[in-house]
């Protein structure tokens, strides 16, 4: 069988474009390996009437809704490499399962790379974050960190006095800030320190200290770290994809990338905001795009 469409990954933007294609009436296949990137969340945010829902329960409800769908059918595997074909594409999988689409929607999402420093990932989740939007208000009024080696160091701190009126900036070693962004920090009362960190302290989850190479310490209680995103899946490039500044894949309005029938959704394509609202309305439209262009091609 050659399916209208194959999905590759499950998260927000692969769920909502089987949705719409199956309520299109299209064949899908939807492969996914359900190794989501947000499984060490516990709680997710600013998704409309699921706000504060657990990532796993949200997954449930959402195969819950797309499988009701008799045209959508789905593997739980990962796919190990894609070809371009006469009559669109053919995936093989590490089951051994192969599948054949004449669209292919690429939905792998991003992962995360975080600075290497000691005693992060026991607090990843709970304590410590990447993104204020999605966890910002849970640490309101906390005296609060903020641990960036990139530019976007000092859009980050801006944005968090919205949460909290004592935060502390530090570039672990980085000269990511210019003399006059440490100025108007200062000015507004966020300190800045660029030495690099040793560790962060904390028990059960939560954050204590930041300890710093040169013997110094700052208490806090939470805050976020700036992670470098790098593409989870290399499919778009190997088939030829132009990519973003970004290394996401460069699309169309309707997620169509520069390879005929090849579409990207959500983080694959354009990486930031990394949110559940913006992957799921990411995936919507590119599974319009190839309900669009298959009815194009069946009147051509």
């Amino acid at each position: 069988m050659i399916y209208d469409c194959a999905i590759i990954g499950g998260g927000p933007a692969g769920l909502n474009a089987a949705l719409v294609l199956g309520r299109a009436r299209r064949s899908v296949a939807l492969i996914d390996n359900n190794q989501p990137r947000n499984a060490v969340t516990h709680a997710s945010h600013g998704f409309i009437t699921r706000d504060g829902v657990a990532p796993a329960e949200f997954r449930r409800i959402a195969y819950e809704e797309v499988l009701r769908y008799p045209s959508v059918n789905h593997w739980q595997t990962e796919v190990t490499s894609v070809n371009k074909t006469e009559y669109g594409f053919e995936m093989f999988t590490s089951s051994g399962v192969s599948v054949q689409a004449r669209k292919l929607i690429l939905a792998t999402g991003v992962k995360e790379i975080y600075p290497e420093i000691e005693g992060f990932y026991p607090l990843y989740g709970k304590s410590l974050f990447n993104c204020p939007y999605c966890d910002g208000w849970e640490l309101r009024d906390q005296p609060l960190v903020v641990v960036s080696e990139y530019p976007t160091a000092f859009h980050t701190a801006k944005l968090l006095l919205n949460w909290s009126k004592d935060v502390v900036l530090c570039t672990n070693g980085q000269a990511s800030l210019s003399d006059q962004q440490k100025e108007w920090l200062h000015s507004k009362g966020i300190t800045v320190m660029e030495q690099p960190i040793a560790s962060f302290i904390g028990q059960n989850g939560y954050l204590e200290q930041v300890r710093f190479s040169d013997g110094t310490h700052i208490q806090r209680s939470g805050g976020f770290v700036t992670p470098k995103f790098v593409q989870k899946a290399s499919f778009g490039e190997s088939l030829g994809c132009e990519m973003t500044e970004l290394g996401g894949v460069k699309t169309d309005d309707f997620g169509r990338s520069s390879v005929t029938s090849l579409y990207a959704a959500g983080d694959s394509s354009y990486f930031m905001p990394s949110q559940l609202i913006y992957a799921a309305a990411d995936g919507s439209k590119a599974a319009m795009g190839v309900n669009m262009d298959l009815m194009e091609e069946y009147f051509d």
